[in-house]
């Protein structure tokens, strides 16, 4: 049986089969979300119900959030967080948000004598269930090893990338390139169709060579099947690359692919071929990655 009680902030899509899984291991699981239902399938699950994120991390020896954006981490930090917090507690934040907004919070947090680590995520929905996502982790690399063990109930891979900000830096250059492949897949699939071609042909022979990604591994035959069920909300990729330009712009690195790609998340339609569209819902959505 784990020792430590661990706060959850943040019970969506990704946050819930997390704190899910970290139960099953033996952690004493306190939870919060916005929403109610999510905190009350916790609690059925073995979880316990916090009030509010300051009682989450007052009944809490280290508090995860999994969170939408950059403002609500720092409002849910500062306003709540932040006030049942002690001195020698870990935050880890696991949403992906601005490197500038994390160093912030670490600074502050600092300040108090609690340790911060930068964790965003990347695996999908279907990765967060399993407990296999690929975790970013920014900060100091003792007090990454010092929790390796709860890190290890939800990721697959473990990287310590550098310090504070560092993470959500690796997260940033992960949808840069996520993000290229997802366009330059769509554009493929849609011109090998106009021209005629085999479109599974196409991708098979494609993939055994410099074009191999794991879009076309992954998502390719999906595209191929009209299958656009969704799995990941497309403003939260617009909300990713933006991240990601606004920080290539304060970095002075150009980014005019990144642009180009945030640009089209913001209308994303899927390849239309053979009368298979979209659904309204779907286009809404990206795939999972």
């Amino acid at each position: 049986m784990a020792e430590n009680t661990i706060g959850f902030v943040g019970l969506g899509i990704m946050g819930l089969p997390m704190a899910k899984n970290i139960v099953d291991t033996g952690y004493d699981v306190v939870g919060h979300n916005r929403s109610q239902q999510p905190v009350d399938d916790l609690a059925e699950y073995g979880g316990r119900a916090a009030e509010d994120a300051t009682d989450a991390a007052e009944r809490s020896d280290v508090v995860i959030t999994c969170l939408p954006d950059s403002a609500v981490v720092d409002s849910v930090v500062r306003e709540g967080i932040m006030l049942g917090l002690s001195e020698g507690m870990t935050l880890i934040d696991m949403s992906t948000i601005s490197p500038t907004v994390t160093e912030d919070l670490a600074a502050d947090l600092a300040e108090m004598g609690v340790d911060m680590l930068d964790a965003p995520i990347s695996g999908g929905e279907q990765g967060a269930i399993d407990g296999t996502l690929s975790i970013m982790v920014g900060g100091n690399e003792g007090v990454l090893e010092a929790h390796r063990d709860l890190f290890e109930v939800m990721g697959e891979t473990v990287t310590h990338t550098g310090p504070s900000g560092a993470g959500q830096t690796t997260k940033a250059c992960n949808q840069i390139v996520v993000a290229a492949q997802m366009v330059g897949v769509s554009e493929a699939l849609v011109f090998a169709e106009k021209a005629g071609a085999d479109l599974e042909a196409v991708v098979e022979a494609i993939s055994g060579g410099a074009a191999g990604c794991w879009t076309l591994d992954n998502r390719a035959p999906s595209m191929i099947r009209g299958d656009f069920e969704p799995g990941f909300f497309a403003g939260y990729q617009y909300k990713d690359l933006r991240i990601a330009t606004d920080a290539g712009e304060a970095y002075g690195a150009p980014m005019p692919q990144t642009e180009l790609a945030h640009r089209d998340a913001r209308g994303h339609r899927g390849p239309r071929r053979r009368g298979v569209t979209a659904s309204p819902r779907a286009r809404h959505r990206l795939p999972t990655w």
